[in-house]
């Protein structure tokens, strides 16, 4: 197996429909496109990157628009699902492949599976880390939203307003980072019974339910800097906007309501996290919604942040389904 070190990421930056994307690779043959989540970057994936490269991979970890050193346009609906599949698809092409196999982590996830639902021609296969898939449909997300918090206020629904959210993360972002971070890792985690750090007390804000001064085991003072880098760089209404096209996602994949995707599949979710929790009902629907599953883990006491809290499991996990791909 070739070796492979940090030294050897190359950083790039690809034209795409967003203007630019950045993205970090290392390795040679088939391509591996990464997407991370919210709120996070290319670097969510730097366990992933070498491993993958030792492995046999071309490993491409690329920054979402509104994130990092890619383009933010200021339009609020330029952050719709459609616009980061066509990302997705020019950053294969960028690269010089015709196709690839995408990964995707918490709304990386979402992104592509709608990568391999909407462009089955480009993306080969699909993995999911953290959010299983639910196809598109259903009622208005704003609709359930809005009825889940009851006398509190679910966190999506409160990222909905321009402004508000940035109001409370971006006085101190490094802060209510590792805030963030530790309030949906297993380590760190309130315990049962406490305030849900996925809801708002009305005229109240996320951070007053995170762990103060604790960060998880996967998180170091260092590598929390250079997240916190990024943003305060970067700002985060790119970020956040994501979730205020929803609505409009709902509208735009109204002829792909209900549409599985065929591709193989892998899914990997950890036991503590909410979204694999919440979203029971969805991995139960797999045979229907993924036919093309291949493989589907959940690591047992893990939470939200899996291929950073169990990066030797994930890594694993990934590789060999990878594998089995071409076998």
């Amino acid at each position: 197996m070739p070796q492979t070190s940090d030294a050897d990421r190359t950083h790039r930056l690809v034209p795409s429909p967003a203007g630019r994307t950045h993205l970090v690779e290392q390795g040679e043959g088939p391509l591996v496109l990464l997407v991370h989540g919210f709120p996070e970057s290319w670097y969510s994936w730097r366990r992933q990157l070498p491993a993958l490269a030792a492995a046999g991979y071309r490993a491409a970890a690329l920054d979402v628009r509104g994130y990092g050193r890619s383009s933010k346009p200021g339009a609020v609906d330029a952050y719709g699902l459609r616009d980061l599949v066509a990302d997705n698809v020019a950053v294969v092409e960028a690269l010089g492949e015709s196709s690839a196999v995408i990964v995707g982590h918490d709304w990386g996830a979402t992104i592509a599976a709608t990568s391999a639902l909407l462009r089955p021609d480009v993306f080969r296969a699909v993995g999911l880390l953290s959010v299983p898939y639910t196809p598109p449909g259903g009622p208005k997300p704003s609709e359930v939203f809005a009825a889940m918090g009851g006398p509190e206020e679910f966190y999506v629904s409160y990222f909905q307003q321009p402004g508000r959210a940035e109001a409370e993360i971006e006085p101190d972002v490094r802060g209510w980072l590792g805030g963030f971070y530790a309030a949906l890792s297993a380590d760190t985690m309130p315990e049962p019974g406490a305030p849900d750090p996925h809801f708002v007390t009305r005229g109240g804000t996320l951070r007053e339910r995170f762990p103060e001064g604790r960060l998880p085991h996967w998180l170091t003072e260092a590598e929390l800097d250079v997240y916190a880098a990024e943003f305060e760089r970067s700002g985060v209404t790119g970020a956040l906007n994501r979730y205020r096209n929803m609505d409009r996602d709902w509208a735009d994949l109204a002829d792909h309501h209900g549409a599985p995707v065929h591709q193989p599949s892998l899914f990997l979710g950890g036991s503590r996290d909410a979204s694999t929790t919440w979203l029971a009902d969805a991995i139960e629907a797999y045979p229907r919604t993924l036919p093309g599953l291949t493989a589907s883990h959940l690591l047992d006491g893990c939470g939200h942040w899996l291929q950073q809290e169990r990066p030797d499991e994930t890594n694993r996990h990934l590789i060999d389904w990878l594998r089995s791909l071409d076998a």
